[in-house]
């Protein structure tokens, strides 16, 4: 297939595999760069993958700007029944430029580079109302510990601080980096508790925090959910007007 320059980034399951946090994803999702020019670029590639949007809203800057996600199933042999889920607006997460210029680029032994989101903009991208992006999102997190915690930057130690969601890993965490925990804890106060004896303390602390991602994540589709239930009637009432289109 000819390579089409799509501006995207990958994220979603797949991205975590790249992060070492394993995960099985039937599922490519892409977030992508909503100009003319590359929805025309974006547009040439899915004809190639022979992918067919199969849900509403339609493939345009509009519906994507708004935050909406399209979606696709590919129907090329080599991609066959794959699905590309795209977006170009991601809650609590900077416009696609801020991200693009700091993104990862990946080659793998065959020289096919990838460019995923960061590893700040993914875990932020996974924190929404799903119950299954959370433990997915702790052994994300656990993975990049582990990989720093040795001889981590000063930013590795705030971004660990921050987000870290394993209440042992944490606890040593901000045992380790005393300052570091000291400045975090004015952002997320419930690193006062990251301390040998308080773990029971912290795990209730660190799913009250969850529990109210997860209700932000809510309020922010909700609306977006009511305008896809709008298209949706729609185009119910133009296919039973129109049965044979």
């Amino acid at each position: 297939m000819a390579v089409c320059q799509v501006r995207a980034l990958l994220m979603g399951g797949q991205a975590c595999v790249f992060y070492g946090a394993a995960e099985f994803s039937r599922d490519t999702d892409l977030l992508i760069l909503a100009d003319a020019g590359n929805l025309q670029c974006l547009e040439g590639a899915l004809r190639q993958l022979q992918a067919d949007c199969i849900a509403v809203p339609s493939l345009t800057a509009e519906y994507l700007e708004r935050g909406h996600a399209v979606h696709f199933r590919c129907h090329h042999p080599e991609a066959l029944n794959m699905r590309v889920d795209l977006m170009a607006k991601l809650r609590g997460v900077e416009p696609f430029s801020a991200l693009w210029h700091r993104r990862t680029t990946l080659t793998d032994q065959e020289g096919v580079t990838y460019e995923l989101l960061s590893m700040p903009d993914l875990v932020q991208a996974k924190k929404t109302q799903r119950s299954k992006d959370w433990p997915m999102l702790q052994r994300l997190l656990e993975a990049y510990y582990l990989r720093h915690r040795d001889d981590p930057t000063g930013e590795e130690q705030r971004f660990c601080l921050r987000e870290l969601r394993t209440p042992e890993l944490l606890v040593e965490a901000a045992q380790a980096w005393v300052e570091a925990s000291r400045q975090a804890a004015s952002d997320r106060p419930l690193l006062a508790l990251a301390r040998p004896g308080a773990l029971a303390e912290l795990r209730a602390a660190l799913a009250a925090e969850e529990m109210a991602e997860r209700e932000r994540d809510r309020l922010y589709w909700h609306p977006l959910k009511v305008e896809l239930e709008q298209l949706r009637h729609a185009a119910s009432r133009q296919s039973r007007r129109n049965p044979d289109e």
